[in-house]
């Protein structure tokens, strides 16, 4: 399974994703079974690295956030199973970017994962760059829910794949 998360600028949301799922993924033993990346549909931060906020509440919670800052492209939609938006707006853009109607149905909200968001209007993880300080940790326990709610539902078989008809 080949997963991308994508937030706006790729330093905040979308790795703070990537190191939770992982950490999920090497917990359950299955690191092999996966790939998983992050970018962002803006490229202002292109080769910076996580937000020192969001790595330093990823660090609290033993969770490490690595890489540098990247733009999601076209030819993302052909290398990833799935495209997880950490927001409308960025689902929306992802849309947009998709290449034809295929491509677009990998274009999921993370949320929709999250077995406590069934029925909520919002699923939007917000994003924490100009809020409080605490923005980081409410940011970490959505994306962890959700990465747990997508993880089990992966392993179900629940998730098309590229080799189930994706």
């Amino acid at each position: 399974m080949r997963l991308l998360f994508v937030c706006l600028g790729n330093i905040c949301r979308s790795p703070t994703a990537e190191g939770v799922m992982r950490a999920l993924v090497a917990d359950a033993g299955l690191e092999d079974d996966f790939f998983i990346d992050s970018a962002g549909t803006g490229g202002w931060h292109v080769g910076s690295p996580p937000d020192r906020r969001a790595a330093a509440a990823a660090r609290a919670r033993g969770l490490v956030l690595e890489g540098a800052a990247r733009q999601v492209g076209v030819e993302d939609f052909l290398d990833f199973d799935l495209l997880m938006a950490m927001d409308s707006e960025n689902g929306r853009e992802l849309r947009r970017l998709a290449p034809d109607e295929e491509q677009r149905a990998k274009v999921r909200l993370l949320r929709e994962f999250d077995p406590a968001s069934g029925g909520l209007e919002d699923l939007d993880v917000p994003d924490p760059y100009y809020g409080a300080e605490g923005g980081f940790e409410e940011v970490l326990d959505l994306v962890r829910a959700a990465c747990a709610g997508l993880l089990e539902e992966i392993r179900a078989g629940r998730v098309p794949t590229a080799s189930t008809g994706l």
